[in-house]
């Protein structure tokens, strides 16, 4: 594989796990929200899903950002009766976002992210030698 393909397909790493960092954030900003309305659904929590994509330029497999879908996890009850967005029942609906399975998504990305800047640094540094030893 040559420099050019190399480098494309950590660029597609890079930006695939910087988009799935991004929608992890918003799912962790938005843990606490709940309707604005009596009874009404509270944020429902994202996930990117991603696919292999051949660069037909290079022959090189990437990643492609698929989707960003809506999880379609039950959300949780708490009662709470005086609450705004309490239902006849007074029960508030929470969003399905739980903080530890975001935490070890975001690490997980992170450590993805961090091995596609290595492969990136990987690539010039064997370029930077062959350039030395050619002069």
């Amino acid at each position: 594989m040559d420099l050019k393909a190399s480098l494309g397909v950590s660029a597609s790493g890079l930006r695939a796990q910087s988009l799935r960092m991004r929608v992890i954030a918003e799912n962790l900003a938005n843990q606490d929200s709940v309707a604005n309305t009596a009874g009404g659904d509270p944020y429902r929590r994202r996930v990117a899903s991603f696919s292999a994509e051949v660069d037909r330029a290079t022959g090189a497999t990437g990643v492609k950002i698929k989707s960003i879908e809506k999880d379609r996890s039950d959300f949780t009850r708490v009662y709470q009766p005086g609450h705004p967005a309490a239902d006849g029942e007074g029960y508030v609906l929470k969003p399905n976002v739980n903080s530890l399975v975001e935490t070890a998504d975001m690490k997980a990305a992170q450590r993805s992210y961090e091995a596609n800047l290595n492969a990136i640094e990987a690539a010039k540094s064997l370029t930077m030698r062959t350039i030395d030893l050619l002069k």
